[in-house]
């Protein structure tokens, strides 16, 4: 079973229940009626990026689903929350890349977003033998791994959220969810 395509998504819920403020964000991220299965970071040889839409319309209710996942959750008022999905491809179709997964409070989306980006292409990169500082800012980085010829493209999704009054529940979700065949 290798997944063929990949969509991304993402969404955010409130309620007073914690598992129905996690339901509420799938519910919003449109992935709500399929049973979960979480897997880890590789993105698959030749899997290619759907659109969320397209991706839905191959999907059934209650079909098992493939996905990597990132959730975050607070009933904190006022505390930012976020939870992204960073994605890596190498150039030759024939190699893996890499999803991460980056769950954070504090951070805004760009920031959240950003370093789950930078993770899944830093993944990458050491399988890859490109030589880096660590310590060099994402955006050098970002310059460096392109200018390697070895990754191609790097992307994000991140939801991010403050929590909302005392005693309700605020999740935020981000996901990559696999389509087999």
């Amino acid at each position: 079973m290798i997944p063929s395509r990949v969509f991304f998504t993402r969404g955010v819920g409130i309620h007073k229940d914690k598992l129905a403020s996690f339901e509420q964000a799938l519910r919003k991220a449109d992935f709500e009626k399929y049973n979960l299965v979480n897997v880890s970071s590789i993105f698959p040889p030749g899997c290619k990026i759907i659109s969320k839409e397209k991706g839905l319309s191959l999907l059934k209710p209650g079909q098992i689903t493939y996905i990597v996942l990132a959730m975050n959750s607070t009933n904190e008022p006022n505390r930012l929350l976020s939870a992204a999905i960073g994605l890596a491809n190498p150039v030759d179709k024939k190699e893996y890349g890499y999803l991460s997964e980056h769950h954070a409070f504090g951070e805004t989306a760009r920031k959240s977003g950003d370093y789950a980006e930078d993770l899944a292409a830093t993944m990458l990169a050491t399988t890859l033998g490109i030589e880096f500082n660590i310590d060099t800012a994402w955006d050098e980085r970002k310059q460096l791994y392109r200018a390697s010829g070895k990754i191609i493209n790097t992307m994000n999704i991140c939801q991010s959220a403050k929590g909302k009054r005392e005693g309700v529940w605020t999740t935020v979700v981000a996901a990559g969810v696999f389509i087999l065949a």
